[in-house]
Parts: C-alpha cells; structure tokens; sequence
C-alpha cells in the first residue's frame, strides 16, 4: 500500500471514528450490558474460563475475567476490520512508511527476522544488515566475556554501564533484570539515565575505571542527558587512567553520528549503528541492546529475537479470535473507550520482572499518548490509558485496595510462570496461589449477604463487601526464558499498535518530549549564565529561576 493511500484512507478514518456504525454498535450493545456482572457471566456459562482463551509463542492468555460477551468480542473485531487493522498490520511488516509524521516505517520486527527472511525498505532487504550488526555485536560481546578485550591497563573488563535515556535504557535495564538469572555473575552490569548527577556517582562509586566499560546509546550522539553522563564517565575514567588514549578501551558507542563519536574519543570501530526505522522504544532487541547481549551471551540473546519473532508470525498470521496481540489491544479499547478505565496495572508475579511496568510506560504512553488523529485533527475520545504497576505480592500490601474496593475501574494484567528459576521450599506454590486469588477477587467479589453469614456486626458490612465485577487478562507461561521474554514484549509491542490503529493516531512518533526538551535547553543556558540574564517565562517560572540561582550554591 502507497503512503498517499495509507494517509487518505487514515483522513477518513479520522473523520468520524464515533460515527462508524460499528462504534455506535458497541456504545448500544455497553449500555444493554453495562450491569452485568462476571458472577451472572460465569453461572450461566459454565465452559467460560475454558473458551476465553488462546495461546501463541509459549504464552496462554485468559481473558474470561473481563467483561466481554460473545457479541462483544464480534462487535469489537467488525470495529477493527471497520479501522483496516488488518491493512496496517501488513503495511507495518512490509516496510511501509506508516509513521506518517516522520516518514519513517516502523520495522522493528525486521530486528528479529530469521536471516533467510526478505524486507525492503528502498528496494534494499534489511535483514541482512540486521544479521550483520548483530554478528558484530556477538563477535564484540564474546571478546569481552572471554577476557580477550581487556582496558587500557590491560585488565580485563569487569563492570559494564549502559549510558542512555528512554529506550535506551528502559529497554536494556528491564531486559537485564528479567534475564539476570541468566547473566554473568563475575561481571557487573549497571544502568546510567538521568541526568541529576546521583545516577551516575552512585553507578560507579564501588567500581575501578580500568576494568569498566561503558556503553553510551545516543543514535545522534547529542542527547542532552545521555552526552552529560558520557563526559562524566569520560572524566571519570581519565581522572584515573590519565591517558585520552584510554577512551577508546572503556568506551563504545550505539549510534549513528561518527564524527561525533570520533570527537568523543571512541574508536569508529566501536561503534555500532542502526536506522531510522527502529524507534527508541522499539529498540531493545537492536544493537541497543549490546549491553543485554554482553550479561546473557549471544545465544541467549538470539533465543530472545527467536521469541519476539514467534510473536511477530503469530500476529501477523493468526485469526482475530485467536490473536493475542489483537485481543488484548481490543480489550483495551474496550475498557478504557466503553466501561470508562483510564488506567491498566500491570502486575508481574516474577521479581525478574520488576522493571516490566516501567518498561511498558514508555512503550505505551509514548505511543499512544496522542490528542491528534493521523491528518492532524484533534480527536473526540479518549486515547492512551495510563500504564503502572509493580511485581506482586508487593502491591497487594500498597496499592491493590485501590482496584478492589476503590471507585476507579482499573483493569488489570497478572503475569505468572508455572516454575520458578529459583526454587525455594513451597514458596513459588504460595506465589502462584496469590496470582490466582487476586484475580479471582477481582472477578466475583464477596456479597453483602456472603459477609452476614459469616456473622458480621451490621455497622461492618459495607466495609467487607467488595463489588467484584473488576476485568483482569492473567497470562501465563511455562518458566521465564530469553524466548518467552521476547514473546512477551512482542506482545504489547503489537497490542499498542492495534489500539493505535483504532484511534487513528500515530504510535511511532512522539513530538510531546520535544517541547520541554526545548525549554530546558533554553532555561539551562540562562541559569549558567553570570550575568543575570531577563528572564521572559511567566511569572511562576521567572521566580523559581531566580530562587534557584539564589540558594543553588549555599548547600
């Protein structure tokens, strides 16, 4: 498909959204089911927990817990064949150009594609260059892992710290964190990306420059954040090493500026390059990734590539009824456009995936976190729920009153592993048991009239009712690999871009940063300069400025 067809057909999209039949289908059929409970859905069903469900890539998804009949779910697939889903998806995987602001085609999936497979962008087949940085990447992480690359005191290289920012780093932290079962345990491997100076002293305050790497993730080399952290390392390390020639040991660049990364001291040929069409946060399975390939190995690695591309196959193949990237993003539109819900919580029950609900803020949000349709006309629903979360059982003692007895309707993910990597006594069957119980709390409640039997005082009973009727996906795999990783993060990668693709926006652009980017750069200039510049903000910003530049250096 053209670009001018895919920029028509998405102006008529946007036109009337609301009005398509196939909406206004949904909004009558929410208001007849709008009371109906999961406790009255799953009485007269008694097969519902067994049918709502699929399962792809070593993840079975059970959806029998929202609130969805038979004719929600048809009503939901006649909207997205009403959007063209199936049309974008295939434009995406063919390299089209449907990142309509920058011009750009959004292919990370060519990032996982076995090398046998062909995907034009310019009549060039990507993959092969895929394969080849990949190939690099491997030669360069075994010559480290092996003690061939040692620094410039000829010590070995025993610390490595990512230097980044958004999915520079949100990527490789939380994919370090899920695989750290399968990391090196002699090698510590650290994540720098905010630009208040703690991040970076804290970072390396045990470590010794001449057995540490760093790995610094700017695709233009001029990230304000991600360049204020690498100069500090670089004066880190030569406060020690004292020699500039010692940048181009413990220093190597993911980019595509070489003269900068020249200028900087890093030797060209450590610097790994990648292309305008992997977005920062559809990038963790790029070279930006190098830092996650060095902790896990390159096979591992390559198993999870293995798994995101399983994924990738499965939606691009599967049928709607069992497409689990399409379910999932039709059960956000759902919630979140027709029962109300302006927030998911994301609950992994695997402490590896402590930086899973962080991860996918960024790949969510900045996605879908868009006011303006795709011909740039401002939109007359709500798009983009709020992504949280954190590993039970921690929320269950912090946040989860909130979702079963507060008045918000938050719909959430519980992600579960049948084996734990680490067994310890029962405690992996306790885990589990309390996966299974909070999503079935959610579900059906407890009844006023279940509280009296037990012999509640009256004055209490209100309090111990809880009303149920809260929607929940839990997916569920065997144990928590490299190839299930990848899998999952597939997963919501493709569900965001269903739910984009029905609201008409554009998922892969993200013009929201630029503003405040832009004024920082402005304010920082004005804080630095002596000579008491005119400050032109509004009032508010002119006197916290100026507070600021009167009590910065008294502490």
């Amino acid at each position: 498909m053209s670009r001018l067809t895919l920029t028509t057909r998405a102006s008529a999209h946007a036109q009337g959204l609301t009005d398509r039949p196939a909406w206004k289908a949904l909004e009558a059929h929410c208001a007849t089911t709008h009371d109906l409970h999961l406790r009255q859905m799953f009485a007269e069903d008694t097969l519902r927990g067994e049918r709502l469900h699929a399962e792809a890539a070593g993840l079975y998804l059970d959806y029998s817990k929202q609130r969805v009949t038979d004719e929600t779910l048809r009503l939901l697939r006649e909207l997205a064949d009403a959007c063209g889903l199936n049309e974008r998806i295939a434009a995406m995987f063919r390299g089209d150009r449907i990142n309509t602001t920058e011009q750009r085609a959004a292919l990370h999936v060519a990032l996982r594609a076995p090398m046998d497979e062909h995907i034009l962008i310019d009549d060039k087949n990507v993959v092969s260059d895929v394969h080849a940085v990949l190939d690099r990447m491997a030669a360069f992480c075994e010559r480290v892992r092996s003690g061939a690359w040692t620094g410039h005191s000829g010590k070995r290289i025993r610390n490595v710290i990512n230097i980044g920012i958004g999915g520079s780093d949100l990527g490789p932290v939380m994919a370090y964190e899920a695989m750290r079962h399968y990391s090196r345990r002699d090698m510590t491997f650290r994540f720098v990306s905010n630009v208040d100076s703690t991040d970076f002293v804290e970072a390396v305050h045990d470590l010794k420059p001449d057995e540490t790497l760093f790995v610094i993730c700017s695709k233009t080399f001029t990230t304000q954040e991600t360049l204020t952290n690498a100069q500090s390392a670089r004066a880190w390390c030569l406060h020690t090493l004292g020699d500039e020639r010692a940048v181009a040991k413990h220093f190597v660049a993911v980019s595509t500026n070489a003269a900068e990364v020249i200028k900087f001291g890093i030797d060209a040929d450590n610097m790994f390059g990648f292309w305008d069409w992997v977005g920062g946060r559809y990038s963790m399975d790029s070279v930006i990734g190098l830092s996650t390939m060095l902790a896990i190995g390159p096979e591992n690695f390559r198993a999870m590539l293995a798994g995101f591309h399983a994924m990738d196959e499965h939606f691009r193949t599967a049928s709607p009824e069992q497409n689990l990237p399409v379910l999932m993003g039709l059960l956000a539109i759902w919630n979140a456009n027709f029962l109300g819900a302006a927030t998911v919580a994301v609950l992994p029950y695997d402490q590896y995936l402590k930086r899973f609900p962080a991860y996918l803020q960024q790949l969510a949000m900045e996605s879908n976190g868009k006011h303006v349709s795709l011909n740039g006309m401002r939109v007359d629903y709500e798009t983009g729920p709020i992504y949280w979360g954190e590993p039970g059982t921690n929320g269950q003692h912090s946040f989860y009153q909130l979702i079963h007895q507060g008045t918000h309707l938050i719909p959430c993910d519980f992600i579960g592993f049948c084996e734990t990597l680490n067994p310890l006594g029962g405690q992996h069957d306790l885990l589990m048991a309390n996966l299974f119980a909070q999503s079935e709390a959610l579900a059906f409640g407890k009844t006023a009239a279940e509280v009296k039997a037990e012999g509640m005082p009256t004055a209490l009973v209100s309090h111990r009712t809880f009303e149920g009727n809260r929607p929940s996906n839990t997916l569920l795999a065997e144990r928590l690999t490299p190839h299930t990783l990848g899998a999952l993060v597939a997963l919501y990668e493709h569900s965001v871009f269903v739910q984009g693709v029905i609201w008409d926006i554009d998922s892969f652009d993200q013009w929201g940063v630029e503003l405040g980017k832009a004024l920082a750069t402005r304010i920082a200039g004005e804080i630095a300069d002596s000579g008491d510049p005119e400050l032109r903000h509004d009032g508010s910003t002119n006197t916290l400025i100026r507070r600021y530049r009167r009590l910065r250096h008294h502490a």
